[in-house]
């Protein structure tokens, strides 16, 4: 199965909410690291997805329709600067990395996927150093830590209906049912299935370097931030025929978080005027979640990821010394098909980013909104894969606000 998954210019601020469908959540927080003097900032924003589905033409009196599977989540972010020296800069920040909040409405017995959920949490604390190297060249690197946990549920129809149960009480492997039946081999059924994920904390590091041409406001920043990787101890509950259940626990679910690479890049073209693009990459590929249970019964991956490119492009200005503004333009680009995992169903966006920001002495107000087209995808379950249910014409709002102090 397959889960398909801003530069702080003249201090304007356009709302962070990454893909309502997804769980890639991560906002260039670390910008902070740049910024003049010393500096300290806590924000929070709200993303509102509309994402709706109708089941796949199948046996069932007639097709549902999901209403409201992606719920609204609210993202909480800071970051506090300090120049220790005029070559050597600190920063600590924190920030919701990835998430998910997927909820399928519908009966189990009159759905393919009602009862289908997946509810994750993470969040990344970060501490950076900056050295400058000379005027236009520094270098900049830290140390992550990421708390996570989530529980993932199946259920539906296209699930397949209760897991077959050895004597003992483990669930049939595919080759066990396929010696019992006669048949080829094929997977277990695994409606009603449940896996939770403990707390957990994972490390890793962040290494960049920029150029900068301060008479122009020029900066080229690259940063390459690494793994991470969470054991997390599981439990998995599997449902069985006439109402029994399995329950397994003490073993641990082994989860590497994407390693990415950012890219930014802005430049002045006129007086208080700037332009901006970034890049981001994210690994997702590399990025699985195999329970042991659920791998033995199924001979199948609970989930996987496609790698993803996600562009930027605006003009920001500033209109007094008080004021400024920004405007940008966000395409999210997810490798592979139109085929996704139930867990995230939709696949990339397209998104339009207001921002502005007013400054009254050290204090520093900023708002954004940014509203996303997302991109329609078929949720798929099995192995092969089979399309269960559309997704299209779905959109998500995000808003945002951030207040600073300049100390």
């Amino acid at each position: 199965m397959r889960i398909t998954r801003t530069a702080l210019i003249l201090t304007a601020i356009g709302a962070q909410g990454a893909a309502a469908g997804g769980i890639d959540r991560a906002a260039n927080v670390n910008d902070i690291i740049f910024r003049n003097g010393n500096f300290a900032e806590i924000g929070v924003s709200r993303t509102v997805p509309d994402v709706t589905g109708t089941d796949r033409p199948s046996a069932l009196p007639r097709r549902y329709e999901y209403q409201g599977v992606a719920d609204a989540f609210t993202l909480v972010n800071f970051g506090i600067k300090y120049d220790v020296t005029d070559q050597l800069s600190l920063a600590f920040t924190g920030q919701q990395d990835y998430g998910s909040d997927i909820t399928y409405d519908g009966s189990p017995t009159t759905s393919l996927l009602g009862g289908t959920s997946a509810i994750a949490d993470t969040y990344a604390l970060s501490l950076l150093a900056r050295y400058k190297l000379t005027e236009n060249f520094s270098v900049h690197g830290g140390l992550r830590a990421d708390r996570a946990d989530g529980k993932i549920k199946l259920n539906g129809l296209a699930y397949g209906g209760p897991t077959r149960f050895a004597p003992g009480g483990a669930p049939l492997t595919a080759a066990q049912i396929a010696r019992l039946t006669g048949g080829a081999q094929r997977s277990n059924a695994v409606s009603g299935y449940e896996v939770d994920l403990e707390e957990n904390w994972g490390y890793g590091y962040a290494l960049g370097a920029a150029y900068e041409i301060p008479e122009i406001a020029f900066r080229l920043a690259v940063t390459y931030t690494s793994k991470l990787t969470h054991d997390f101890g599981t439990t998995e509950t599997f449902a069985g025929a006439g109402g029994t259940s399995a329950r397994f626990t003490g073993s641990t679910t082994s989860v590497d978080t994407p390693q990415s690479v950012n890219v930014n890049l802005q430049s002045g073209v006129a007086k208080d005027t700037l332009v901006f693009a970034n890049y981001r990459w994210a690994d997702w590929s590399e990025f699985k979640i195999n329970p042991e249970q659920f791998t033995k019964a199924t001979g199948a991956q609970l989930v996987s990821i496609d790698d993803a490119h996600t562009y930027e492009i605006g003009v920001a200005r500033r209109f007094s010394p008080a004021f400024a503004g920004r405007v940008s333009v966000v395409r999210d680009i997810v490798e592979g098909d139109t085929l996704v995992s139930p867990l995230s169903p939709t696949k990339g966006y397209t998104a339009v980013a207001l921002g502005g920001s007013y400054t009254s002495g050290s204090v520093e107000y900023s708002a954004g909104v940014r509203y996303l087209w997302l991109g329609d995808a078929s949720a798929e379950t099995g192995t092969p894969d089979v399309a269960r249910a559309d997704f299209s014409d779905n959109t998500a709002v995000a808003f945002g606000f951030r207040i600073g102090y300049s100390f």
